[in-house]
């Protein structure tokens, strides 16, 4: 395995990033104590903002989306909205904070596009098109599978039934949370009734 240059330059320098967010965070407090509007975004951090979102979006785990784009730009718009909670007084990692707020949002639009996604494969198994193309229920099976409708269908189903499983295990365990919160309340509730009947 080949060594990495000590030497070598990232493409973000996370020292200049941070003098760059401790003067946009002075004059924004200088705005806002004489009661203007916010400073724009200096175009020097948009960039780095685009440099994290789009560097980020080349790792292993998120490459292969179709919708790389618009995680891209969901998670520039999140460095956005958030620009103001970052304080140098606290961290002195700006790079890491962003990468943080850029990776999460790509997490949330992979959820929301199988989410979609499992809309429109439900809606279509639901479907008469899907029935009369089923495997099963089609008349001639060289022709089904010649299509590869067999092995859509067969993937969308299983897509599904993995969406669904997910979403049962999330619900069971939301309410097993909830059951153990609610449990040692009621404990407490019984001991003190005890205590007072003795």
């Amino acid at each position: 395995m080949a060594k990495r240059n000590v030497n070598s330059e990232h493409y973000v320098d996370n020292k200049a990033f941070l003098q760059h967010m401790i003067e946009f965070k002075e004059l924004t407090q200088i705005a806002r104590t004489t009661g203007k509007p916010d400073p724009r975004i200096p175009d020097s951090i948009g960039e780095i903002f685009v440099k994290i979102a789009t560097h980020l979006s080349y790792k292993s785990n998120f490459i292969n989306y179709g919708f790389r784009e618009d995680m891209v730009s969901d998670g520039i718009e999140n460095c956005i909205q958030y620009i103001h909670n970052f304080d140098p007084d606290k961290s002195r990692n700006p790079f890491a904070y962003f990468t943080q707020i850029i990776y999460y949002a790509f997490l949330r639009r992979i959820q929301k596009e199988k989410k979609h996604l499992y809309v429109k494969y439900k809606s279509l198994e639901n479907s008469q098109i899907m029935d009369d193309l089923q495997v099963g229920r089609t008349n001639d099976y060289a022709e089904a599978t010649s299509l590869g409708v067999g092995k859509l269908y067969d993937n969308m189903s299983e897509f599904i039934g993995t969406y669904e499983e997910a979403m049962q295990k999330k619900k069971e365990t939301k309410k097993n949370s909830e059951k153990k919160k609610k449990k040692p309340r009621a404990v407490a509730a019984n001991n003190l009734l005890n205590y007072i009947g003795e």
